[in-house]
């Protein structure tokens, strides 16, 4: 499923008034993005600083998504930035404490100049592990936001595949009728025709009284009866409604169904198939076709579901 979420955090930017100590610490930022895939696919795009995350990154989002093709970018903020940092109040306050330390060992020391303090203050202050606690925190945010990014998708994708299932109960309603039907006027059509073969065979005298007319109507029944049973769909019917109960029913639940609802899709189709091979009308090879194209919309979206 596709979704989109980004976290802020730190940094002279982020510092609110009367906190100048945490212009000391650089500002994070993370984007998560993630696309259609029927499996879990993690791609990590971070600074070396914060490479050392990335285990912990990946078993954050492998607990909460199960599918998608899912693209990770951190970054730190202000390290592309072309103009120099301004120190804080602590940062020059701590360089003349550790020039008086060093000039009073050393006392021929050359003193800091501005460019010197301008180096030193622009490298990177935070410790590693200050810099991991934080993007654990920011990946915890941004996952919130993907995950409810993802499920208002998910909302829209349930309510087109309620839609198709009520167009596939509509259409399996319409062919339960039409199976009688056409048994009933095979019967008539065999009767018919065994009627012409007597009425033939009597104004000629070939048939005699070999064959009566109870002996025409039993044949004609058993042959209406192997074409009832040949061209029977209601054990399809059954199971096509079975399995579109099982996915509503699904659909309503939630969470983690994106597998079963993509074998379902399987069986749904399989029946109409075999609704389609047993058709011996227009009407009832419509019916099959249509089941098809819905089965098939259904299946392009359901693979993309956790």
């Amino acid at each position: 499923m596709t979704g989109y979420a980004t976290a802020q955090t730190g940094g002279p930017a982020g510092a609110n008034a009367g906190e100048p100590a945490r212009e000391s610490t650089p500002g994070l930022g993370l984007e998560i993005r993630s696309v259609n895939s029927r499996f879990l696919d993690l791609t990590f795009k971070l600074p070396d600083e914060l490479r050392g995350t990335e285990p912990a990154l990946r078993e954050l989002l492998g607990s909460r998504l199960k599918r998608g093709k899912v693209e990770v970018r951190a970054w730190i903020e202000g390290k592309t930035d072309t103009g120099p940092r301004a120190p804080s109040v602590q940062e020059l306050q701590k360089l003349v404490s550790l020039q008086d330390n060093v000039r009073a060992w050393l006392p021929t020391a050359t003193p800091l100049t501005v460019a010197d303090v301008l180096q030193l203050t622009s490298r990177q202050t935070a410790v590693p592990g200050e810099l991991h606690e934080a993007l654990i925190a920011l990946g915890h945010e941004g996952l919130a936001g993907l995950v409810a990014a993802r499920e208002r998708e998910g909302e829209r994708l349930a309510s087109m595949l309620l839609d198709r299932l009520t167009q596939l109960r509509q259409l399996a309603q319409d062919a339960q009728p039409l199976i009688p039907q056409l048994v009933a006027q095979q019967r008539q059509r065999f009767i018919d025709r065994w009627n012409e073969a007597l009425g033939a065979g009597a104004a000629s005298g070939t048939l005699g009284n070999a064959v009566t007319n109870d002996m025409a109507r039993d044949r004609a029944l058993t042959e209406a009866t192997a074409f009832a049973i040949r061209i029977d769909v209601a054990e399809e019917l059954t199971r096509l409604d079975s399995h579109l109960s099982e996915i509503e029913r699904l659909l309503a639940k939630g969470n983690g169904i994106g597998k079963r609802l993509d074998f379902l899709i399987q069986e749904l189709h399989r029946e109409a198939n075999t609704m389609g091979s047993k058709s011996s009308s227009l009407e009832l090879t419509r019916i099959s076709v249509d089941m098809k194209v819905l089965i098939e919309q259904m299946r392009e979206q359901v693979q993309n579901i956790e």
